[in-house]
């Protein structure tokens, strides 16, 4: 529907028929210039986060995510695809600095013991998105000429309904008393936020940190790169964030639906199947909070790399003998869906809040600023990338994110520690003993 209408503008305006390797470009620049946005905003959030706290941020964000959506629900109207362009980018400078700003907000809000839980539901929240746009977007509802841009233009909701619920949340306790000093006004926040009086517990593990954290208060991230501390959680947080996206996940919902109907089910009910996996990641990140402080970070990250990479090489099999055996089609469906289901239970979430706990208050901003971005760089190379690499290997497809998921796997085993129920200055004190 999109490509149709760039088509009709570039006919109104220069009154001929465009190439068709130019709309495809011209689609790929609409889908790509999202994730050059993110890497912008991903970068941008450390600074945003010591500028204007944590919730002063995401409070301001939602001025970009209006605008945006604006820009995109307006497209049809304005007869031009520059707008839509300006609208995608907009809209991925707001999404880099959600997921920069969010799980930041999130660790330093959260309970020692439930840490891990709060920041699977910004997973959470994620995945039912996914599965939201992926049910408007079908032809029944949204996904039509008519529909597209108001399908682009519902990221209003989100924006506008966080201007309303946000001013009520407190601002990060520990942004108000490292950062600002402000001790009167962390205790507000942590009375509010724990439901208590007795927040002196809080306070004296946040005075720990700070007493450790004041040769190095706020730190630059050029100061980051070169501190020999913080060299191998900065390196674990950046590797954490590769894993989640070189892992094969964006493919795999890039091929579903092609996958669903080479194993004989009709057009309509493999979208309706790709849909079923957005289901599933819901239905697993939900499964996964319980077990996020139970069982620790590591090993959920672990289980999910190690079931991801034997689904991996199920689906290549299947790609290989489709042709030779009917019923192996079945076996590339049944191994997409088992991707999806290890996907949600580590590499889903476990990044962005690993990073988060790794840091203390000072390098934090800085960190996540890094990891963010390179986070968003994968994305963008994987995007761009993938329909060479599929021309290229044909049925080997995936056997590159095999070798992935191999490594990061390994990488996770011998270096990442666990920060299960572990304060910000016992992780430090792991890594400044070497033995982290």
């Amino acid at each position: 529907s999109i490509e149709n209408f760039m088509k009709d503008v570039y006919k109104d305006r220069y009154g001929e028929d465009i190439q068709e390797e130019y709309v495809r470009l011209l689609y790929a620049v609409a889908v790509s210039i999202f994730a050059i946005g993110g890497m912008l905003g991903g970068f941008s959030g450390g600074m945003i986060a010591n500028r204007f706290g944590r919730k002063g941020g995401l409070l301001l964000n939602n001025i970009l995510g209006i605008g945006g959506a604006c820009l995109m629900g307006f497209t049809k109207i304005a007869h031009s695809y520059e707008v839509l362009f300006l609208g995608r980018f907009i809209i991925g400078v707001n999404c880099g600095l959600n997921t920069s700003l969010v799980p930041m907000y999130i660790s330093e809000i959260a309970p020692l013991n439930l840490r891990g839980g709060l920041g699977t539901v910004n997973q959470l929240a994620v995945t039912i998105g996914l599965l939201m746009s992926q049910v408007l977007g079908i032809e029944q509802i949204l996904g039509t000429d008519d529909g597209w841009p108001v399908l682009l233009g519902l990221a209003v909701c989100p924006a506008i309904l966080q201007l309303i619920l946000l001013p009520v949340c407190p601002e990060s306790p520990r942004y108000l008393l490292i950062t600002k000093q402000w001790e009167e006004e962390a205790r507000k926040a942590l009375r509010r936020l724990r439901a208590s009086n007795q927040v002196e517990e809080d306070i004296e593990e946040m005075r720990a940190e700070e007493r450790a954290q004041s040769a190095e208060a706020t730190i630059s991230m050029r100061e980051l790169i070169c501190s020999p501390t913080l060299r191998a959680p900065l390196i674990i947080g950046v590797v954490m964030q590769l894993s989640q996206q070189l892992s094969g996940i964006n493919a795999v919902f890039y091929y579903s639906t092609g996958l669903f109907i080479s194993s004989g089910l009709t057009e309509e009910s493999a979208k309706f199947a790709t849909i079923g996996i957005g289901a599933i990641m819901v239905g697993m990140t939900i499964v996964s909070i319980p077990l996020m402080d139970r069982t620790g970070r590591r090993t959920l990250h672990l289980y999910g790399l190690g079931g991801m990479f034997i689904f991996s090489i199920f689906i290549t099999i299947s790609f290989l003998i489709k042709e030779m055996i009917d019923w192996m089609s079945y076996l590339s469906v049944v191994s997409t869906l088992g991707f999806v289901v290890f996907f949600a239970v580590g590499p889903g979430s476990i990044p962005w809040m690993i990073t988060a706990e790794l840091f203390s208050q000072g390098p934090r901003p800085a960190a996540m600023s890094i990891a963010v971005l390179i986070n968003w760089i994968a994305n963008f190379i994987v995007g761009i990338g993938f329909p060479t690499m599929k021309n290229a290997l044909e049925n080997y497809t995936f056997l590159p994110f095999s070798a992935f998921l191999a490594i990061f796997w390994t990488f996770t085993y011998k270096k990442v520690p666990e920060t299960k129920n572990k304060t910000f200055e016992e992780i430090l004190a792991m890594f400044r003993h070497g033995n982290g």
